[in-house]
C-alpha cells in the first residue's frame, strides 16, 4: 500500500460515503484560495439527492423541482465557503452543469437570490449524465479570502452586455489573476444567434469550417477584448477549458488553437458536450478562461513533466503563483491509447480498461506536480470525464491506491464521447504548488 502523502490543502466538510467508503472533499482551502466542486442538490453527501428537493410524494406542490435543487446546492456550497474562512461575496468564477436546459431557468433565479451582484464569471453547459438519480445541475466555484490587494473586482465593459437573467460579471480581476465567463460566438445583439462573422456565409457549403469561424470569432472578439479590460492578453493565458459538441471538431479546432498561440499554449482542456451543448442551439464551441495580468509581478511558467499531451503541440501542465493547471489528461501517446491502458482482447475480463487508464493518468499527474513542485496530495479540483459512469467507482478506487486516506475534491460526469478510440476517461486537474 501505498504510504500517505503529506498535503499543504485543507479538506473541507469532509464526509465518507458508506457504500464505497468513498471520502469525498466537498471543498478545499489552499492557503488564499477556496474551491468548491462537484456540488449537488444532496442534503448530507451520503445518501443521494435530497428528499426536500425531490418530494417524490407531491414533487409539484410547491416551487419546481429545479429551483428547490439549486437553493440547496447554493446552501451547501455557502457552508464549505464558511468553513474555509470565506463567504460567498468572494467567489470569483462558477461553473454549472447541466444535464436539460430546462434547468438553467430556476437554477438562475436561485443564484441571483444568493448572489445578487456579485455574480462571477460563469460557464454553463450540457452534460450527458450525473452521478446521482434525478440530479440535473451541478456546480462548481472558485472563491478567494482576500488579503491586501487579492480582492475580486468585477468587470463589465458596457460594450460587451450579459442578459439580466444571467447577470455575470464578464470577467473578474484578483490581484495578478483575471477570471474570464465562458463566450460563445453569439452576436452582440441579444436574439440574433450565432455571430454573422462567426457562420459560413449564406448559401455557401464552404468558404470556412464552422468550428474554425467560431474559434476564432471567440478568441479575437469576446476572449480578447475582456482580457484587455482587466489588463491582460491571450499571450498570458495560463488555462482554457474548451466544450465542443462534435468529434470531427476537435482537430480542426487544434489547428486554430496553434494559429493563436504558437509557441507556449495555455494548459487547455477540450470536453464534449451533449448535443446540443450550449444556450444556443446551433453553437459548438464555448471557451473559458483564466489568465495573469501583463503588469503583475506573477509569471507564466510552463511545465514539462516528460509526459504526452492529449494532443500534439499541447503543454503539459502551466504553473501560475501557487495555482498549478494541467492541461487534461487522457491515457495516451503519439499512436492512441498506450499499451500500459490496452485489455488484452484475447483475456478480455482479466482486467479493468478504466482502472488501467486511471493508474497512467495518475502517475502522469504525479510527474507533472513533481515538475512543478507540488505533490498530486495538493490537488483541488478534480473532474472527471467518463464515457460511461459504471466506471466511476472502479476509477475512484484507483484514487486510493494512489493518495490513500485523502479525501478528494471530485466531481464526475458523463459525456457523450472521448476523440480517442478506447479512452473511457479524461482527468481535468487543478494543484494548489505552495
Amino acid at each position: 500500500m501505498a504510504r500517505k502523502a503529506v498535503a499543504a490543502v485543507k479538506p473541507l466538510r469532509p464526509v465518507i460515503i458508506p457504500k464505497g467508503n468513498i471520502r469525498y472533499a466537498p471543498g478545499v482551502r489552499a492557503g488564499r484560495w477556496i474551491f468548491a466542486t462537484g456540488h449537488k442538490g444532496t442534503a448530507d453527501y451520503l445518501s443521494g439527492m435530497a428528499r426536500d428537493v425531490l418530494r417524490p410524494g407531491a414533487p409539484h406542490s410547491a416551487s419546481p423541482k429545479l429551483r428547490r435543487e439549486a437553493e440547496q446546492i447554493f446552501r451547501n456550497t455557502a457552508r464549505v465557503f464558511a468553513a474555509g474562512g470565506g463567504d460567498m461575496r468572494n467567489i470569483v468564477r462558477v461553473d454549472q452543469n447541466y444535464t436539460s436546459g430546462r434547468a438553467v431557468e430556476s437554477y438562475h433565479d436561485a443564484r441571483r437570490a444568493v448572489l445578487k451582484d456579485h455574480i462571477p464569471p460563469s460557464t454553463s453547459t450540457l452534460t450527458q449524465g450525473f452521478l446521482l438519480p434525478g440530479q440535473e445541475i451541478e456546480v462548481h466555484m472558485i472563491g478567494i479570502v482576500p488579503q491586501g490587494s487579492f480582492r475580486a473586482r468585477h468587470i463589465r465593459p458596457a460594450d460587451h452586455a450579459v442578459h439580466a437573467t444571467s447577470g455575470y460579471s464578464l470577467a473578474l480581476a484578483a490581484g495578478d489573476y483575471v477570471f474570464v465567463a465562458g463566450r460563445m460566438a453569439d452576436s452582440f445583439k441579444f436574439g440574433e444567434g450565432l455571430a454573422q462573422q462567426a457562420r459560413l456565409p449564406a448559401g455557401h457549403l464552404w468558404k470556412g469550417l464552422p468550428i474554425k469561424l467560431e474559434a476564432g470569432f471567440i478568441l479575437r472578439e469576446k476572449i480578447e477584448p475582456a482580457l484587455k479590460a482587466a489588463g491582460s492578453s491571450l499571450k498570458n493565458i495560463v488555462k482554457c477549458q474548451v466544450y465542443m459538441r462534435d468529434a470531427e471538431d476537435f482537430a480542426p479546432f487544434n489547428e486554430v488553437w496553434a494559429k493563436f498561440f504558437p509557441k507556449a499554449k495555455p494548459a487547455t482542456t477540450l470536453i464534449p458536450t451533449a448535443t446540443p451543448g450550449f444556450f444556443l442551439q446551433d453553437a459548438r464551441i464555448e471557451i473559458n478562461t483564466i489568465a495573469l495580468t501583463d503588469a503583475g509581478s506573477t509569471r507564466k511558467q510552463i511545465i514539462d513533466g516528460g509526459v504526452v499531451p492529449a494532443y500534439r503541440g499541447y503543454s503539459q501542465a502551466v504553473r501560475a503563483g501557487d495555482l498549478l493547471f494541467i492541461s487534461g489528461l487522457m491515457a495516451v501517446d503519439e499512436a492512441g491509447l498506450v499499451e500500459a491502458a490496452q485489455i488484452n482482447p484475447a483475456q478480455p475480463y482479466f482486467g479493468s480498461a478504466v482502472q488501467a487508464q486511471m493508474d497512467v493518468l495518475l502517475e502522469n499527474a504525479q510527474k507533472i506536480c513533481r515538475a512543478a513542485g507540488t505533490s498530486l496530495a495538493n490537488a483541488v479540483r478534480i473532474q472527471q470525464y467518463h464515457t460511461d459512469l459504471r466506471d466511476f467507482f472502479p476509477a475512484y478506487q484507483v484514487w486510493e491506491r494512489h493518495l490513500p486516506g485523502h479525501y478528494l475534491p471530485f466531481s464526475a460526469v458523463e459525456v457523450p464521447f472521448l476523440p480517442v478510440p478506447g479512452v473511457c476517461v479524461q482527468l481535468d486537474l487543478w494543484v494548489y504548488a505552495p
